[in-house]
């Protein structure tokens, strides 16, 4: 007999909805749970510095007081991080909601909770808390996310941290839900020792078409100010770091004879930009836009619509969350030829490599695409979300492991 009502704690996102892989997930988890009567979410959020929760900018969300709100049938409370941890502040982060997940579980009589830790930063710390979560009854799901001690900007020291906080998550998790069926067989094949316990649940997307009109004043203006053209434009949306590749693209577009522009939807990093333009000089080519960033998630999916084709370079990390929705909403998706990205696109993309010269030569074929090429991409596209990566799909799979 299943439980009446199942207590799940979520950490390791700075928020809901916020500009993010785990963000993103947690909203529409939240969203597709929301009637689900035998579940209570409760999630951690940043209170304070880079990517803090604003649940002013979340509709439907209420707030209770500065640092507790709630979002449908999930009770939201805010850590606060002293700023001056600099990389620490993750590791600080995770554990500070991890202690106070405890603490309420404790404090208000809860059984048998789930705590649901997404990412791998806290492992050498896991061993005392597992204890802990267990004298509760409860149980310790991992999301291991994608290889983080691989990311280009951390230093060699940090990136030793990673490998073996990520060792330590595997080890004492009782679950790790991998979005990946690459994740997962890595896993499963460098920490066989610890005989891990394993699920693969991606992340999802959906196929519907966006709200706005083709002529809504919201997306002819924000076409206008960024003086881009309908299906005149490439794509790209995600963060911007390095091992997102946006050197290869940005050099790569300027090498192609394309008449089209490059649009980058992206994060703020002053620094990176300066450092890539040193290198590339994009900003001599008037069709490399920077175009800022855009949480009007039907204005994003109108933009992705609306886009010529869509580039996806992530290099590291498991099912992202960027590619799903491209997939979903433009016909044309060129993508990094690594194999999270060949699990998600199959057949239903074009792919390119690093190699010099490679994405040029694919962006000229790709410009001279028949429109019958165009709208069989679009629709093999849209099938593979349909088949495996619908938010119903992810949502249902969830309720399973968290037997409700």
């Amino acid at each position: 007999m299943k439980k009446s009502l199942q207590h799940v704690f979520i950490i390791g996102a700075k928020g809901i909805g916020n500009y993010g892989g785990y963000e993103t997930f947690l909203q529409k988890l939240i969203e597709y749970h929301r009637d689900n009567k035998k579940i209570q979410y409760h999630i951690a959020c940043k209170a304070n510095g880079k990517g803090f929760m604003d649940e002013r900018k979340l509709p439907e969300a209420k707030t209770i007081d500065d640092k507790h709100f709630t979002y449908y049938n999930a009770e939201c409370f805010k850590i606060a991080v002293p700023e001056k941890l600099g990389s620490a502040q993750a590791i600080y982060y995770d554990l500070a909601s991890l202690r106070e997940c405890i603490r309420q579980c404790k404090e208000r009589n809860i059984k048998n909770p789930i705590i649901y830790i997404l990412a791998c930063r806290i492992g050498p710390f896991m061993g005392y808390y597992e204890k802990q979560v267990h004298k509760l009854g409860g149980k310790i799901y991992v999301n291991p996310d994608g290889h983080e001690w691989k990311r280009a900007k951390w230093s060699a020291p940090v990136r030793q941290y990673w490998k073996t906080s990520e060792a330590g998550m595997v080890k004492h998790a009782d679950l790790l839900i991998c979005d990946s069926i690459n994740i997962e067989k890595y896993i499963q094949e460098e920490y066989a020792k610890y005989n891990p316990k394993t699920t693969f649940i991606a992340y999802g997307s959906d196929i519907y078409p966006s709200k706005l009109a083709d002529d809504d004043q919201v997306f002819v203006n924000w076409l206008n100010e960024k003086q881009l053209s309908t299906n005149d434009y490439y794509l790209v949306v995600g963060r911007f770091v390095p091992e997102n590749n946006f050197e290869t693209m940005i050099r790569e577009f300027m090498k192609s004879s394309s008449k089209k522009d490059f649009a980058i939807i992206t994060t703020q990093d002053d620094n990176f930009l300066a450092e890539l333009d040193k290198k590339l000089h994009f900003r001599e080519d008037k069709r490399i836009k920077f175009v800022g960033t855009v949480y009007n998630q039907e204005l994003l999916k109108k933009i992705r619509e609306n886009a010529y084709g869509y580039f996806h370079g992530h290099s590291v990390g498991g099912t992202n969350p960027s590619l799903l929705e491209a997939l979903g909403s433009t016909k044309l998706n060129l993508l990094l030829n690594v194999g999270f990205n060949k699990e998600v696109g199959k057949d239903a993309a074009l792919y390119w490599s690093k190699r010099n010269g490679n994405l040029a030569k694919l962006i000229d074929r790709a410009d001279k695409m028949t429109h019958s090429d165009l709208e069989e991409f679009g629709q093999k596209a849209k099938e593979r979300i349909k088949l495996a990566y619908s938010w119903q799909f992810i949502a249902d799979k969830y309720e399973d492991v968290f037997d409700i």
